[in-house]
């Protein structure tokens, strides 16, 4: 059977099989291109080449041995809700219940359960852009529509949220996705900054979804970046989502979870079983042993430091690319003056300059003329890379 593409209420169909399709992540675009092409440094990804702390693996390894294999409690293990409880609880201003926390698979299949809670089909949803597509898109798979607020890109190559603009998006708006820190741009919204927002979602009577998944990665000597869980009241209607991908290098574990307003935990546990019903209990035995490992935090943080200062070294008296170090998250992202297709120079430093990154405007159309480069890196990898990206951007762009 022939198939072709159809538009239908806004969303894309393959004709004949009635089957929904997203846009595909430009960022796979370039790595298969990548992987594809000899000796090229990967920094388009968003992960680390640091292996998992040990005291995680250990943990998995010894839960595998003791036969934890079966089902588990669709909340989450319960030392595992009460870990996370003691933890969020000593990190934030306000102390967060074990019974509103949700242990689900993956930071992302957290969002999509909040989603899943929240949205309704012909629903309006506000996002900030650049923002990770996945979110977006998620909120499309549901039926909902996205509007995207553009952060204002400042002339040092920072970002800031326009409040002002945020408020006028909201009206008639079901919920608003908030990243922060943030990818790729590692904006991160101060206190005050968060407070506003959440004003703002109050007064729409809107559903607030904070992704916090970098929340331990910044870099001013804060343990964490300002957090809802500061300043939510336990009714209020507004779910923290967080991952332990970023600040403990565990990406392929998909362990994630969410702090849900308090009274709502069922409605979740529900989405949860119907969604992928509990995450293995073994799993969940090295995300235990991770939140008691405090040095494994700090070393992880560390090692981004470092990252960060050497992208900055490397991306200093370049012509035409204006950056600045990010608050937050573990990415450098750099726009380059007159670039008009992210994508199509990507492709070149990987095929011309053996480097991989991402193109901005992967993460939105405001991401266009701008890359990102994740810098969770060794040093050594970090040096050769950078200097291959120096290279293709003199090369490519004149800069």
């Amino acid at each position: 059977m022939k198939q072709t593409r159809a538009i239908r209420d806004g969303n894309a169909y393959i004709s004949g099989m009635d089957l929904t399709v997203i846009p595909g992540s430009r960022i796979v675009e370039v790595a298969r291109l990548a992987f594809a092409t000899p000796d090229v440094d990967f920094l388009c990804f968003g992960e680390s080449d640091q292996p998992s702390p040990a005291s995680a693996c250990a943990a998995a390894v010894q839960a595998l041995a003791d036969g934890e294999t079966r089902y588990a409690d669709v909340r989450g293990l319960p030392a595992l809700r009460t870990a996370l409880a003691g933890y969020l609880t000593r990190l934030h201003a306000r102390p967060v219940a074990e019974g509103r926390i949700q242990v689900t698979a993956s930071g992302m299949a957290g969002l999509s359960i909040a989603m899943a809670a929240v949205l309704r089909a012909g629903d309006r949803m506000v996002v900030h852009d650049p923002i990770w597509p996945n979110i977006p898109n998620a909120a499309r798979l549901r039926g909902a529509a996205v509007d995207q607020l553009d952060l204002v890109a400042q002339p040092d190559g920072g970002f800031r949220l326009d409040l002002d603009r945020l408020d006028a998006m909201m009206a008639g708006a079901r919920a608003f996705i908030l990243n922060t820190p943030g990818n790729p741009t590692g904006w991160t919204a101060t206190g005050d900054e968060l407070r506003a927002i959440r004003d703002i979602c109050r007064r729409h009577g809107a559903w607030l979804l904070s992704d916090e998944v970098y929340s331990r990665l910044v870099y001013d000597g804060r343990a964490a970046a300002p957090s809802m869980l500061d300043l939510a009241e336990p009714d209020d209607r507004i779910i923290v989502c967080n991952s332990f991908s970023k600040t403990w290098p565990m990406t392929g574990w998909r362990l994630g979870w969410l702090v849900v307003p308090e009274g709502a935990a069922e409605a979740f546990v529900n989405i949860v079983e119907v969604t992928h019903s509990g995450v293995a209990p073994f799993i969940q035995r090295g995300g235990v042993a991770a939140l008691g490992d405090g040095p494994a935090v700090e070393q992880f943080r560390a090692y981004c430091a470092t990252g960060r200062r050497l992208a900055g070294e490397a991306l200093t008296g370049l012509n035409g690319v204006r950056y600045r170090p990010p608050a937050g998250a573990f990415y450098a992202f750099l726009a380059v003056d007159g670039l008009r297709d992210s994508l199509d120079l990507a492709k070149k430093l990987v095929t011309r300059h053996g480097v991989a990154v991402a193109p901005g405007v992967a993460f939105g159309p405001a991401g266009e003329g701008w890359l990102r480069v994740c810098f969770a890196q060794s040093a050594a990898l970090m040096e050769r890379a950078m200097q291959r990206l120096r290279d293709g951007l003199r090369a490519e762009v004149g800069s």
